[in-house]
Formats: C-alpha cells, structure tokens, sequence
C-alpha cells in the first residue's frame, strides 16, 4: 500500500471572462477562470501530483508545459500522461479544496462521476470536501483556489 499527497493551486483570472472555469474536468458557470497556460483545472492538476507521488515521474512542469505548447491544455490529458506510469491500483481518493467562489458543493457529484471515470474507480472512493477558510487566506479571499488530495494505491 502506499499514499501520496498532490497538491495545485492557482490564482483567478477576473479579467478572462471568454475562458471556462473548469474544475474536476466539469466546466462552472462563472465569469472568471483561473490565471493558466493549460485550462487551468486545479483538481485535476492535484490529482496528477498525486499520481506522481506513487510513479516518481513529475508530469506537471517540462512534460505539461511541452504538451501545452503543443496545443494540449486539457489537464484530463496531463492525468492520462501521469496515469500510463502507475501500475498501482488506485484504492481512494481525498480532495480538499479552499476557495472562496465558485461554490462547490453543486457540481460535487458531478465531478466525483468524472474523475472516478478518469481514474477508472468507483465513485464511492472518491471524496470532495470544500471550505473557504474562513477567508483567512488568499484562496478564502476570493484570489484563487488550493486543493490538495490524498492518494491510496495497493
């Protein structure tokens, strides 16, 4: 058995209103995105550090920033890079998110469905939990979103 933990964090685009919002893989109605050369999804780019954090291979940085120059900014696709390196099973996995906005809590399932399709699990071993901190930090401010996830693999 082994754990890891991923952890991503980016900061909010207020000025981008033409870019989606897209957290888990499922795209927010909001009018903001987050500051990124890829789409941005901290969930996603979470789960990927997660990853590897079992393999050893570090995906985000020189591996996605390559992929986005060659025009891949879907971090679904950054995952699948991460995931051709695992040979472990993927038993669980935690997400905490902080964030003043979006809220969360409505697209919970949702995302819990893609990323379980993702990761090829079921969704019952998927947990999302979100606070905001009690804005006491720059992500409860409303000035980005943190997210960290523990990993179980066997």
């Amino acid at each position: 058995m082994k754990v890891s933990i991923g952890q991503d964090s980016h900061r909010i685009n207020y000025e981008n209103t033409d870019k989606k919002l897209v957290l888990g893989g499922i795209e927010f109605e909001e009018n903001f995105s987050m500051l990124a050369n890829s789409d941005g999804d901290v969930i996603l780019h979470a789960i990927t550090n997660a990853v590897s954090g079992i393999t050893g291979k570090n995906i985000l940085g020189k591996i996605a920033d390559d992929m986005c120059k060659r025009g891949i900014t879907d971090s679904e696709e950054y995952l699948k890079e991460a995931l051709k390196d695992l040979k472990e099973k993927i038993i669980h996995i935690s997400i905490a998110i902080e964030c003043k906005v979006p809220k969360i809590s409505p697209k919970i399932e949702e995302m819990r469905s893609n990323i379980a399709r993702i990761l090829n699990i079921s969704e019952n071993n998927i947990g999302i939990t979100a606070t905001s901190g009690e804005g006491l930090t720059e992500f409860g401010k409303g000035n980005g979103i943190s997210v960290f996830v523990c990993m179980t693999t066997e």
